[in-house]
């Protein structure tokens, strides 16, 4: 039976609740404009902070009528202006508010009402504009549509601190960056921080933001100041133009990096001290300040670690943990300094305690809050911990040495948020570029399986620093480079080489490279086995030089020793000569072309092999043709090739002898015993005495 009454239950409820709304929305199509006015003052007075009033609203169709009064020239100011608060308030409400507003086009119509000459509802229409911008399901582009837009807003700046104040907000939720990571040892190239869509932060800065708001860090409102501060760390962030433009900017004869340091000092609001070390370090990280330079080193540096101490609050905690990582993350001589300033490293163990344990029912508003930071904590103690074990040993070892460490990151790799995920195979990328790291910590917590969990089924961002973690635990001296490849390693590997991602198939061929490395003949043959010759050939033709210099860089590690060389070119033989002329004849760098000289070199050296190099007059002819060639890189790497292939000591050294001094191999020699290379110089007279012989 309650089956039956539910649904009538829940309709006679939803009805009484939008009837006793109704009459909001009855009122605005009053004939008579004063009841309307007073109907909206009604409606506003309403809504402030009452969700359920705004959704009842939204539901009744009121947004489409308001947004007819704020658009109709025929309304009062007055009741335009009330129009566009109430309107404001409905976005302070839920996400889905913010949507509806959207979809019935509030922003061209708030836009539009700029152009009005009153100030109150121009003020009304930005506050609106604010709330709805802030919110994170409005799109930034949607400032941009209009090419009028932007400099109507510069104009405004001027009129009202409060202009001035929801303009900036509008400004700094407007140029939303993007992050993206390219990808031995093997180290990560910084991460690459860019405008969002058509370049934001160009059209702000050829608009002219930077001059016209540079001048409102000295205002006499704090939130003007606040807004203006927010606005430039957003916009000088990974921007030299801006960055370089705003070191060289006065007001009142004070230039800017002069005034952001004076918004670092401690008797600063922490939200202040805060934007202005963002400020700092974005101008820094571009280039327009330098990192030894005493802003830097003596202000931003131990400001940012200051946010990090247990007495700040968690979100506070995270921004300046996140900040202080993106500022040292380059320079080596930054990382050192934060590493022994306030006992930073230990400082962050910290982070990974929340939620604290709760003793009482009293603390469940506190441990809300603590479960609410927790991730971003972790995520931003990973991030500060990749950023100081970067470059130096020393560190790397305190960072591991701090208590549980390694436990915290093998549970970081499984977290549910990919974000702590992505930090915590940062964090390992880091530390995995130190050789003591690898033979003790890594193999101690089996760091490699939990890693190769990760690679199985993960996004690109998390593949590629993984991938590039797993390329140092196959360097020869790893331990853990048993485990992986009996993991079954090679066939992911292989995979990775074949993926659109051009990180991906850097990362996925330098593994292999790394693998294949005084490798056993078995190891060799199932890479080959598992790349196929196809994918080789693939990879030696791709645009990318750094996957062309990886695949190369296999190859020579898979023709090392004369009884692999031997078996592979007897089983690959025909392609990989195949690939080595096609590189020789095409227009590639030196170092490309001296990678694929030392493969024949190596192919040289074989027992068998090098009948592949002796029957082949082209190839000859390329040798001899490198070993005259201007570079002298390209020379003696041709000559190692000779070398190899007139040894005395080898079964049918004459016949290959006879054969080059027929090309005039020894004439060419003869003139390299003369070089002014010392090295040149020696290998053809080691040449020379082996005719001799």
């Amino acid at each position: 039976m309650a089956c039956v009454l539910e649904a009538p239950l829940r309709m006679s409820v939803l009805s009484e609740v939008t009837a006793s709304s109704r009459h909001y929305v009855d009122r605005l199509f009053d004939l008579d404009p004063q009841k309307v006015l007073q109907g909206v003052i009604d409606m506003k007075n309403a809504v402030i902070g009452n969700n359920k009033q705004k959704a009842n609203l939204i539901v009744l169709g009121a947004v489409p009528r308001l947004l007819y009064l704020l658009q109709q020239e025929s309304s009062s100011t007055e009741l335009r202006t009330e129009c566009a608060v109430v309107l404001g308030s409905l976005a302070m409400g839920t996400e889905n508010n913010v949507k509806s507003l959207l979809d019935c086009h509030i922003i061209p119509a708030l836009l539009q009402g700029l152009l009005s000459p009153d100030l109150k509802f121009i003020e009304a229409c930005l506050r609106c504009l604010r709330t709805v911008f802030i919110s994170p399901v409005t799109p930034e582009d949607l400032l941009y549509t209009d090419a009028t837009v932007i400099s109507h807003l510069m104009a405004l700046l001027s009129r009202s601190r409060y202009t001035q104040e929801y303009i900036c907000q509008i400004f700094s939720h407007c140029c939303k960056l993007q992050h993206w990571h390219s990808c031995g040892f093997k180290s990560l190239p910084q991460p690459l921080l860019c405008a969002n869509g058509p370049d934001h932060q160009t059209i702000l800065f050829n608009h002219g933001a930077v001059q016209n708001i540079a001048h409102l860090l000295v205002s006499s409102s704090y939130k003007v100041r606040m807004q203006a501060l927010k606005c430039f760390s957003v916009l000088a962030f990974e921007n030299p133009q801006v960055s370089m433009t705003l070191v060289n900017v006065s007001v009142d004869g004070e230039l800017l990096p002069q005034i952001f340091v004076k918004m670092l000092q401690r008797d600063k609001p922490i939200e202040m001290q805060l934007t202005s070390a963002k400020c700092l370090t974005s101008m820094c990280r571009a280039g327009a300040i330098r990192t030894d330079d005493s802003c830097i080193v003596l202000k931003t540096l131990p400001c940012l670690v200051r946010m990090c101490s247990k007495e700040r609050l968690l979100e506070e905690r995270v921004e300046g943990a996140e900040t202080l990582a993106y500022l040292i993350e380059t320079d080596v001589e930054l990382q050192r300094i934060a590493s022994i300033t306030d006992h930073l490293i230990v400082m962050l163990a910290d982070y990974f305690k929340y939620p604290s344990s709760v003793s009482a029912i009293t603390d469940i508003k506190r441990l809300d809050h603590d479960l609410k930071h927790a991730h971003e904590l972790r995520q931003a103690a990973f991030k500060l911990y990749a950023s100081l074990g970067a470059n130096d040993e020393d560190i790397r070892k305190k960072i591991i040495e701090t208590e549980n460490m390694m436990d915290r990151i093998v549970n970081g790799l499984s977290e549910s948020s990919i974000k702590v995920r992505l930090a915590a195979v940062r964090c390992l990328h880091s530390l995995s570029r130190s050789v003591q790291q690898l033979r003790t910590s890594f193999q101690d917590h089996a760091v490699w399986k939990p890693l190769m969990k990760v690679l199985q089924n993960a996004p690109n961002e998390i593949l590629i620093v993984a991938s590039s973690t797993l390329c140092n635990l196959l360097l020869e001296f790893s331990p853990s480079k048993e485990p992986i490849l009996e993991s079954g390693a090679i066939e992911l590997l292989c995979s990775l080489t074949q993926s659109e991602n051009l990180a991906l198939r850097v990362n996925g061929i330098w593994a292999l490279m790394n693998m294949a490395f005084q490798a056993e003949q078995k190891i060799k043959s199932d890479i080959l086995r598992g790349l196929s010759t196809e994918q080789l050939f693939q990879l030696l033709s791709d645009s990318d030089v750094n996957v062309l210099m990886k695949t190369l860089g296999l190859l020579r590690n898979l023709l090392s020793t004369r009884p692999h060389i031997d078996h592979i070119m007897s089983t690959h033989g025909k392609q990989i000569m195949q690939a080595v002329t096609l590189i020789l004849e095409g227009e590639h760098n030196i170092e490309v072309k001296e990678q694929t000289l030392c493969i024949l070199a190596n192919i040289a050296d074989g027992t068998t092999a090098k009948e592949l190099i002796m029957t082949n007059d082209d190839i000859l002819q390329k040798i001899k043709y490198y070993m005259s060639h201007s570079n002298a890189k390209l020379q003696l790497a041709a000559m190692f090739c000779i070398s190899n292939l007139i040894w005395n000591e080898e079964e049918g050294s004459q016949e290959r002898q006879d054969k080059l001094r027929d090309m005039g191999i020894v004439d060419i020699l003869h003139k390299l015993s003369q070089s002014s290379d010392p090295n040149l110089c020696d290998k053809a007279k080691t040449a020379l005495q082996q005719y001799l012989a």
